[in-house]
């Protein structure tokens, strides 16, 4: 069989591949978070999360509200070298990111069911 021939039967399989991943994958939530980061991130969004005083307290003198914490665990960057992930219960996760023209950097405790807001930073540009 020539090359030519290969190549269509291999396109040809390669489309009918593609469109059946399409209809199949289409209308579920799947995403790819195979980094370190994509992964504590999304860890961190589908648990219960709670507040701390001092968190709430710098929210509301900012004009924020607890949805620009969301905002931040989807856009936000995982800070690894000022986070402490060797503990064995609850790891402290550094996260920052631009919400509304302030910079957010947060402390977040992960424990296994729980993830606490320990402290909010937010400064101005």
């Amino acid at each position: 069989m020539r090359l030519a021939y290969r190549l269509v039967y291999f396109s040809g399989g390669f489309l009918i591949g593609i469109a059946l991943l399409f209809f199949i994958l289409s209308g579920k939530k799947t995403s790819c978070a195979y980094g370190p980061e994509s992964r504590t991130l999304k860890n961190i969004r589908l648990k219960e999360r709670a507040f701390s005083e001092e968190t709430l307290r710098a929210l509301q003198e900012n004009s924020l509200d607890t949805s620009a914490i969301s905002t931040l665990l989807v856009e936000g960057d995982v800070l690894f070298s000022e986070s402490n992930t060797q503990l064995d219960s609850c790891r402290i996760y550094v996260i920052e990111g631009e919400i509304s023209e302030k910079n957010l950097k947060l402390t977040i405790e992960n424990c296994e069911e729980l993830a606490t807001v320990l402290k909010a930073n937010i400064s101005t540009q």
